[in-house]
This record gives C-alpha cells, sequence and structure tokens, in this order.
C-alpha cells in the first residue's frame, strides 16, 4: 500500500478549498457528506480481534517471542509466520522489526555484499537503496514506465557481469510486470527480490506478489495495508535463504522451531543483527492477516466502481497495469500532457472536495542530495571505493523518464470504506473536471 500521507494531506487542503474557491459558507461547506478515510487501511479494521491477541500476550506476560514466564512456548509470531506464508503461498515467512529490517535481512540472504550490484527503480524509497549500500554493494538504478514500477525495457542495459540481484518493488499497489523480469534473471543467472511493501496483498496473473523471486520483503508499517504500526516479513520457498534470514535477523542463531520447519539446519552461525519481531507485534499483525483478503477486496471493488465509471471518457490514459486484476486499487490515477495540465486537475479535483494528489509513498532516489554526493557512514565504506562504485554518476541525467513520468501523472485516493455513493461522487467530479482540463 502507498505511504498516504500526501493524500491525507490533499483531503485537508480539499476540505479547505471547497470553501474558498466556490465561495461556499462555512455553513453550506460544513454540510457536504464526508467520505471515509482512504488513507491507514489497516487501523480501519482494528476490533476485538487484535485487542483479544494483544490482552492474551499481556496477561501471559511473555513479549518475547521465543520464550517467557512459567516455560510457556510464546506463539504469536510463529503462528503469524505460520499464517502469513500461507496468505503469500509460500513455504517459508520470518516476521521482523520493520519493513527496512526485512530488506536488509533479504540481502544478507541473498549473500549480497561489496563487489556486488543490485538493480532497482530510480522511484522507490529509501530503504531499498540504504540496504544495499549497507550490504557494502552498488546500487544501480533503472528507469520506471508507466505503472510507476521498474520499466523491464530498462533493466538489460543495466547488467554487468557483477550484477547479483534485480530488485521489483511493487508500488503504491500496482504489480509489476513479473513475466520479463523473471525472463530476465533466468537468462542472466541472477536473484529476483520482490518488494511488496506498498502492495502487501496483491497479486501477477493469480499469483501473490512475494511467491514469484527467490525471496520478498513486506513492509506492516502503518501506511500500509495490514498493520501493527511497524512490522515486516521475509517470505522465501528456499529453506537456505529462509535459514541465512533466521540467522541474520537473530544475531547467528537458528531457533528450533525455525529448525523444525527446515527440517535440519544446513548452516554454521554468523555474524547478524537482532531485527526480531515481539509478541505483542506479532499478535496484531495475526489478526490483521486474517483480514487482509477483506481489505484488499473493498479496496478492489472501490477502485474498480471509479475505473469503470471513467473508462468511456475520450482519451483518458489510465496508469499502466502489468495485471489489472492483481491491482490493490489505492488510487486512480491518469496521464496528462504536463505536469502544468497535471496540477490544475488536482487543483481543480481538490477544490471539489476530492482527495488528489500525484505518485507518493517513494523519491525520486538519484535526485537524492545524499545519493548524489554518495555519502555513506563512513568515508572508507566500500561501496563507491571501487573503481565501478566511483566512476558511477547519479543525478537527474540517469532518471530523466522516471521524473517525466511521475510529473505528468495524477490521481484520486481509494480506501476499503469507501462505498458506491463515494465512488459515484468521485466518478461525477473527474467527468467534469478531466474534459475541462484536457482541453484548456
Amino acid at each position: 500500500m502507498i505511504n498516504r500521507r500526501n493524500f491525507l494531506l490533499s483531503s485537508a487542503i480539499a476540505g479547505v478549498s471547497a470553501t474558498r474557491v466556490s465561495g461556499q459558507s462555512e455553513t453550506a461547506a460544513a454540510k457536504l457528506r464526508v467520505r471515509p478515510s482512504a488513507d491507514y487501511f489497516g487501523p480501519q479494521f482494528y476490533g476485538e480481534e487484535e485487542r483479544a491477541e494483544l490482552m492474551d500476550v499481556f496477561e501471559s506476560r511473555s513479549p518475547f517471542r521465543w520464550y517467557g514466564p512459567n516455560n510457556r512456548q510464546p506463539a504469536k509470531v510463529v503462528t503469524f509466520e505460520k499464517e502469513f506464508a500461507q496468505a503469500m503461498q509460500t513455504k517459508y515467512c520470518l516476521g521482523v522489526s520493520s519493513g527496512t529490517a526485512a530488506l536488509q535481512t533479504a540481502m544478507a540472504a541473498l549473500e549480497v555484499g561489496p563487489g556486488d550490484e543490485v538493480i532497482l527503480p530510480a522511484w522507490t524509497w529509501h530503504s531499498c537503496y540504504s540496504a544495499i549500500v549497507l550490504a557494502g554493494a552498488l546500487p544501480v538504478f533503472a528507469e520506471i514506465d508507466e505503472s510507476f514500477n521498474i520499466d523491464p525495457s530498462d533493466i538489460e542495459s543495466k547488467i554487468t557481469p557483477q550484477t547479483k540481484v534485480i530488485m521489483a518493488v511493487h508500488l503504491q499497489g500496482n504489480p509489476a510486470d513479473m513475466d520479463p523480469i523473471l525472463a530476465l534473471a533466468r537468462k542472466h543467472k541472477l536473484k529476483v527480490l520482490e518488494d511488496c511493501a506498498q502492495s502487501v496483498g496483491g497479486s501477477y496473473k493469480g499469483k501473490p506478489l512475494g511467491s514469484m523471486g527467490d525471496i520478498a520483503i513486506c513492509s506492516l508499517q502503518l501506511n500500509k495495508t495490514i498493520t501493527a504500526g511497524e512490522g515486516g516479513a521475509v517470505v522465501t520457498n528456499d529453506p537456505v535463504l529462509f535459514e541465512r534470514a533466521g540467522r541474520f535477523h537473530d544475531v547467528g542463531g537458528f531457533r528450533a522451531p525455525h529448525e523444525t520447519i527446515v527440517g535440519k539446519a544446513q548452516l554454521q552461525p554468523f555474524v547478524g543483527c537482532n531485527f526480531r519481531m515481539n509478541e505483542f507485534s506479532g499478535g496484531v499483525l495475526l489478526a490483521q492477516t486474517r483480514k487482509l483478503g477483506e481489505i484488499v477486496k473493498r479496496c478492489r471493488t472501490a477502485a474498480a466502481q471509479v475505473y469503470e465509471g471513467l473508462s468511456d471518457i475520450p482519451g483518458i490514459h489510465f496508469r499502466q497495469r502489468p495485471d489489472p486484476a492483481g491491482e490493490i486499487g489505492v488510487g486512480v490515477f491518469v496521464r496528462f500532457k504536463s505536469k502544468d495540465q497535471r496540477d490544475r486537475y488536482l487543483s481543480a479535483l481538490r477544490s471539489q472536495g476530492v482527495a488528489a494528489g500525484g505518485p507518493s509513498g517513494s523519491v525520486i532516489l538519484p535526485i537524492q542530495e545524499y545519493i548524489e554526493k554518495k555519502r555513506t557512514v563512513h568515508p572508507g565504506w566500500p561501496t563507491f571505493n571501487s573503481p565501478r562504485g566511483k566512476s558511477i554518476q547519479y543525478g537527474a541525467a540517469c532518471c530523466s523518464r522516471t521524473i517525466d513520468i511521475l510529473a505528468r501523472f495524477g490521481g484520486v485516493a481509494i480506501g476499503p470504506r469507501f462505498t458506491k455513493e463515494d465512488t459515484q461522487e468521485i466518478v461525477k467530479v473527474v467527468r467534469e473536471v478531466y474534459p475541462t482540463i484536457m482541453n484548456s
């Protein structure tokens, strides 16, 4: 799911604009029906189930996942892992403390290190880049296409003998085009890491996102489809990758419950971190996982109503969707000729009380000042001290198409609690605004 903060801000602006732009009195504006929130999907579904899981941990006094008082074996995280793996249709799941921790754990599982290169989209979150650099490897950016995801046609030119992993990030609820990505990986004997942080619950051609690559990560932070405030998961079908992930996240150890899942440990201990998930988080995420299908179904239904209501507008060009049925539907985006035209469209929607914004939840990484200047945690860090690391150049020149695409798309926010009345109102406003903007 996307980071909804931009759309939340848009909603606040829309409430003010509806009064100021249209000239309505504050009394009349106050009578406008308030649409359900398009923000923070998971907490909208918090109920007695989450409360019961929390209270169970509280009353047991066993918040640590591996052991506790009275020799009771805590079970929240391990049950979450089991049920989340089932939902993702993978053999193994490892609960961790955040999506960022999941990315670092996946890098360690894949044995990414100094001298290796990882290809990632120019438009994604800071953690994707940071996980690569913190592993000592070199990030190599590829352009996005109009799905807002990595463009498969731009990947092959970025492959070198040092390339080890392609990071396929499924952004803003929309699956990346996995078939050509997987084909390229097979052709060049590369690993595929799926980042499902913004699209937990999405699918591609009937397969859950996260089930197709060698390993995948999910973020379970507040802005994601389901949440415990923070949290993450690593999923895979490979027992060795699972063991490496398990050891890295737990200071090199591989506990008996996880060893039982894979049958037998195959590796020796190695250096690791502490990214363990606690039982309170595990309990909330267990309850949320059981609601994931319902949250996604509701969001898809609302988005489908908006798509259907707009599809016959002459010349309308929606965001590219590699698998429309697999998109979660957190927003409906359309393309414009220029940024100015896009911005006028968004302003007009907001003036009518419709929350709208450009693509969000990520940043254009190559133009971030700390990335352009290659700043790391230490001057001697291996990432940029090799001849290849010294020569690679970031900045706007390596992502000009990404910048252009993001500047010309604007969309309306969709939430899982939207009713048909809500989506009909959105369609009505867009059908009034869009032709006016396009013809001006």
